[in-house]
């Protein structure tokens, strides 16, 4: 065991110092602590209870930075309340990562909680390169002992190990480099884009070599995982980076990512109508799931689209045909109903759309049950011209949305993107940028030569139909649920607001999308409520941007 580990006093603040491979020795827990290393409970008495106080938080925290800086992930292990997973990964962070100093410097604990920094030193075949970062841990009492324990989480170690599989690694990277371009030619980085990090390590992963990049020498999370990308932490010898370009916007990818800051969880997708080229994407929180390509989320009534769509092509309704929208109706015995119970009397398709009626939407299964086609043809009409449920070739994984064959209530449901559909906010996006375009053009990010991939066709939608539609989202997002969002967004525009809920939330998850110009967009917020309250700005910002 190699000495050369020290603690020290400096400014206040709390310092643990370990140098050598060996991280110093157990001398250093034990002046740390005065010398008692025990992990047990006070035998005959009973267990302590309740909130940990600020000197236990202290201790604790001060305790578990100073085995681990030290090298003694057993003894770190054992101050957390999962030993038997702390300890492995505590070893593991020095072995795999090849971290061959570190400095550990606790911040001032808030609450229960201790942030710390982390500056160490990675050494990989003689190379080496300094590397930073911050983290936090949180003290917890112990269920059995009563002791106050450090709550595990691999994320103690670094913020980016977000599961039980992910650990870091350091060596030769397993995918060539790449430095992925906006559509104008300029990099895209996580530092500056930070929704776009997830994405360009996948993009890495599968086009790395085919763009002409090689390997180096890196630090990164190894996720553990076929389908999830590894994530570069840190550059010790750099690979030859093949220059991948993508169809982003880097005006409108600003604008998506600030807008989504302002929400806990939210994503947003904007595409251009013309191309189906991909413009932005942003998600909060910014990194792991990419939750606007992937997400698999009702959609409420942004659903209507299809739904108005396919009333038109079965020749139950056209925009200004008088349609019935009573406060509520019944079917197979379930309660539907308007936001407050409104009505509309002798109102037309085209009112129900841009208030945003459910009774209206649903009342369609009547005619439809006569042809017997109500339990499918929803979903005929988000495949064939919308292109839901197909072969997605994105260039990344995306979830293609899903309209399934339903019956009784779950028909009824479905007609207000209720019951089993699911969207992401990229499927939902594509629902506008196809009534724009007049035709559905499958979203991409990067070209279809590379992975030789073959993008999915719909048919188009019928000039008739794809007039109607703009028309009823014009109407929406000029005098109805969507105007107060679109307010200040150019002509032409068009919108359609959305709630939809979701198991025991109490409060629904907002959904917007609309188009302006050459540019649609949609968005979700994850209980944010009324489409136009929370996800209508996310959308305006977007197309703001354009």
């Amino acid at each position: 065991m190699r000495s050369g580990a020290k603690t020290a006093i400096v400014g206040g603040v709390f310092l643990v110092v370990a140098g050598g491979v060996g991280y110093g020795g157990l001398n250093l827990y034990n002046g740390i602590t005065g010398g008692d290393t025990s992990t047990k409970s006070n035998s005959g008495n009973a267990p302590k209870t309740g909130p940990v106080t600020g000197d236990e938080v202290t201790t604790t925290a001060r305790d578990f930075l100073a085995a681990w800086a030290a090298g003694e992930p057993e003894k770190a292990g054992q101050l957390t309340n999962d030993p038997v997973t702390a300890g492995p990964a505590v070893a593991a962070y020095r072995e795999g990562a090849s971290v061959s100093e570190a400095e550990i410097t606790p911040g001032t604990p808030v609450g229960a909680k201790v942030p710390f920094t982390v500056k160490a030193t990675i050494t990989y075949e003689g190379v080496s390169k300094p590397w930073s970062y911050a983290s936090e841990l949180t003290v917890v009492r112990g269920q059995t002992t009563g002791r106050p324990l450090v709550k595990w989480a691999p994320s103690v170690l670094h913020p980016k190990l977000l599961t039980a599989e992910a650990t870091l690694r350091t060596g030769v990277a397993k995918t060539a480099s790449v430095k992925a371009v906006d559509r104008n030619g300029k990099e895209l980085t996580a530092e500056k884009y930070p929704s776009l990090g997830p994405i360009i390590d996948e993009l890495r992963r599968r086009y790395g070599s085919e763009v002409g990049g090689s390997t180096g020498v890196e630090t990164w999370i190894d996720s553990g995982s076929e389908t999830v990308p590894d994530s570069t932490l840190l550059v010790l010898s750099k690979g030859k980076a093949g220059t991948l370009k993508t169809t982003i916007d880097p005006g409108v990818q600003a604008a998506a990512e600030k807008a989504v800051k302002a929400y806990g969880k939210a994503s947003v997708t904007a595409i251009e109508p013309s191309t189906g080229a991909i413009r932005a994407v942003a998600n909060s929180p910014a990194s792991g799931y990419n939750t606007a390509f992937q997400g698999n989320q009702a959609p409420g009534s942004t659903m209507k689209i299809v739904t108005a769509a396919m009333m038109m092509q079965q020749g139950v309704a056209r925009p200004g045909s008088t349609v019935e929208c009573p406060p509520t109706v019944f079917w197979d015995g379930y309660k539907f109903h308007n936001l407050k119970d409104f009505k509309i009397d002798n109102g037309t398709l085209t009112d129900a759309f841009s208030q945003s009626c459910n009774t209206a939407f649903i009342k369609a299964i009547t005619p439809l049950k006569e042809k017997g086609i109500h339990n499918t043809a929803l979903g005929d009409t988000a495949t064939r011209s919308f292109g839901i449920g197909l072969n997605w070739q994105v260039g990344v994984p995306a979830a293609d949305g899903s309209v399934p064959a339903s019956d009784s209530v779950e028909t009824a449901a479905s007609y207000i993107g209720q019951g089993k559909i699911t969207m992401s906010a990229l499927n939902v996006a594509s629902l506008s940028a196809t009534v724009q375009n007049g035709h559905f053009l499958q979203p991409y990010l990067v070209s279809a030569e590379l992975g030789d991939r073959e993008f999915a066709k719909a048919e188009p939608l019928s000039r008739e139909v794809a007039t109607g539609l703009r028309r009823m989202m014009n109407a929406a997002a000029t005098n109805g649920t969507a105007a107060k969002a679109m307010a200040g967004v150019p002509s032409p525009r068009g919108a359609k607001t959305g709630s939809a809920e979701v198991g025991d939330q109490e409060t629904s998850n907002s959904w917007f999308t609309g188009y302006s110009g050459d540019l649609a967009a949609a968005a979700v917020v994850d209980e944010g409520g009324h489409g136009g309250d929370a996800a209508g700005p996310v959308v305006a910002q977007v197309l703001k941007a354009g």
